[in-house]
């Protein structure tokens, strides 16, 4: 699950403002989305079990212009991400031939590389995020049900959302366990409990936006 993708130093910005499909290497097609002007972060933005493209894109396209965030939302190969199921990674390696691209023809600041996802899609969020914290410094889960990481490296920052009626990841099995271990192992961590269910709450999609371009 490891990212072999880096930041190129010095890019000068080839990609138009807009949003556009981009090919995966397995076949699916992905968005990206890129703002006008000066560019905070490009934000690798995953969908639920069973979502598209478009889902994971609706994540954070509204708030993004005014943000400066750049956003590549790739499709799974399967009905959910690979590193959920634990069969191969195939989406892994699909979002790293992108990423290369990416890196290449959009300047970012240093720490200017993150991830969010809800549902299955944050699951696999802090998964990438915690193995690849050297490259993905932030990282938002948006109702998170585990995380897969076998190995970990770098220190990234962790915001983590979830609702304490949720009847599809429910929160005691979920971020109420892991958000406790990722405190004791040392990671600096932002949780919030809403009251409501398996959904991304309006006004925490702004902090969350806020946050990932501050």
């Amino acid at each position: 699950m490891r990212l072999t993708a880096r930041p190129h130093p010095d890019v000068s910005r080839s990609l138009a403002p807009g949003t556009s499909e981009v090919g995966l290497p397995t076949g699916r097609t992905g968005l990206l989305h890129v703002p006008e002007g000066r560019i905070t972060a490009l934000v690798l933005s995953l969908h639920g079990a069973g979502g598209s493209a478009q889902h994971g894109l609706s994540l954070l396209r509204h708030l993004a212009d005014a943000r400066g965030l750049a956003l590549f939302a790739p499709r799974s190969a399967g009905p959910t991400w690979d590193a959920i199921t634990a069969r191969g990674e195939r989406d892994t390696a699909a979002i790293d031939g992108v990423l290369h691209d990416l890196l290449s023809r959009l300047p970012l600041p240093a720490d200017g590389l993150a991830v969010a996802g809800f549902s299955d899609g944050a699951s696999y969020a802090l998964s990438l995020g915690l193995t690849n914290g050297d490259l993905l410094r932030r990282v938002v889960a948006f109702s998170p049900g585990f995380s897969a990481a076998r190995e970990r490296s770098g220190r990234p920052k962790l915001l983590i959302t979830h609702g304490v009626h949720d009847d599809v990841l429910p929160i005691d099995r979920t971020s109420r366990r892991l958000v406790p271990a990722l405190l004791r192992q040392q990671y600096v961590v932002d949780y919030r409990e809403f009251d409501g269910g398996h959904l991304v709450p309006a006004d925490l999609a702004e902090q969350a936006a806020d946050w990932l371009a501050s």
